[in-house]
């Protein structure tokens, strides 16, 4: 049972985070939205793309290759161009991605069995677009020139290649970046909660009445941390909810390995965001403070490129966050079943993370009563 002081530290602190009701609706309201904008707009798949087809050849060799383009769902209409001449503006004002021209000899080198080119233009503005098109037309260039090459007198193929996707059988770009939501967005709520908690009420001059109260300062850092618990937790499962039941997005694993992770994660964001506050004087310096620390913190995290992909020296950085631990555990156990072996590998950090910023601020509460 916890002590009557402690408890009334603990509900005044869920008073003052959302007694007004416009504080209720930042805190509640744009975490849930931003589940169904993250799902829908913020994707790295490239669908109805633009794309323009040169065309010089005409054969029926040339418009079976093009009919594909037009079949796939990756590529909007298609913009035909009569000459060379028309790639240069296409690609300068933005109308296109990407450029596709069949030379004239295509289809009689195709017929010849010999070796016959398709030159694709990118636009180099939009690298990460232009990257995965390339890669889907290289697939259906390939693909045809197989297909053209079984039919005739071409000798069968040694080998092929069979893919087999684990985890996200249909590799839907959703079904891996919808439930990193969990983390993201308890941490950016949860995160703001706590570096307000010490800053507003420096800025109301209730601060220094707390400090010289009976309350010890680990009691006033527990009591400072519990409504964050809440809060994320509370969050969490509502953002959960939303993944499984409306998105459709299984969850493989168990919700007590997830929950056990979440624990400690909140732990760990709790003592980042006292930290910050406890450095800071005023309610903009603190939002200052959580914006600084949030935008590297999701960067390195491995949210939305891999931290493998990060430079050697980076890596240490991004292991020091406590985002790239939880991201992983989310994703295992939404995905593989990850057992609590492995997520007890990634909890670890994330306690030595929470033991080493819970003790900083409580040493920054001391230190403010001395």
């Amino acid at each position: 049972m916890l002590p009557p002081r402690l408890l009334a530290l603990i509900v005044k602190e869920l008073l003052a985070a959302f007694r007004d009701p416009k504080a209720r609706i930042a805190f509640i309201i744009p975490p849930l939205m931003q589940v169904f904008l993250y799902a829908y707009a913020a994707t790295l798949e490239v669908k109805h793309a633009s794309i323009a087809v040169v065309n010089e050849d005409w054969g029926e060799t040339s418009r079976q290759l093009v009919n594909r383009f037009e079949r796939s769902s990756a590529f909007g209409p298609i913009l035909w161009l009569k000459s060379d001449r028309e790639i240069a503006p296409v690609i300068d004002s933005q109308r296109v991605v990407a450029v596709v021209r069949i030379g004239q000899d295509f289809s009689r080198r195709v017929a010849a069995r010999e070796p016959a080119t398709v030159q694709v233009i990118l636009d180099g503005r939009r690298s990460n677009t232009a990257q995965i098109l390339n890669g889907y037309i290289g697939t259906i260039v390939s693909q045809f020139a197989i297909d053209q090459g079984t039919g005739g007198t071409a000798p069968p193929e040694i080998s092929t290649v069979v893919e087999r996707s684990w985890y996200n059988p249909n590799r839907d770009y959703a079904t891996t970046m919808v439930p990193s939501l969990v983390a993201t967005l308890t941490m950016t709520t949860v995160l703001m909660i706590m570096v307000m908690s010490v800053a507003r009420e420096r800025e109301l001059g209730t601060f220094e009445q707390l400090l010289v109260s009976p309350l010890q300062p680990h009691e006033i850092l527990i009591g400072k941390a519990v409504p964050g618990l809440i809060v994320g937790f509370g969050l969490a499962t509502a953002i959960m909810l939303i993944v499984t039941q409306f998105f459709r997005i299984p969850m493989l694993g168990s919700p007590l390995v997830l929950y056990a992770g979440l624990f400690v994660f909140l732990l760990a964001i709790i003592g980042v965001g006292l930290f910050i506050s406890s450095l800071v004087s005023t309610q903009q310096q603190a939002m200052l403070g959580a914006m600084v620390y949030m935008m590297p913190a999701m960067m390195l995290s491995g949210f939305t490129s891999p931290v493998q992909n990060m430079p050697d020296w980076l890596q240490p950085v991004a292991l020091a966050n406590p985002l790239t631990h939880f991201l992983v555990i989310v994703r295992g156990v939404f995905l593989r079943d990850m057992p609590m072996a492995l997520v007890a590998e990634r909890i670890w950090p994330m306690l030595f993370i929470a033991a080493f910023t819970l003790t900083a601020a409580g040493w920054l509460f001391r230190r403010k009563i001395s």
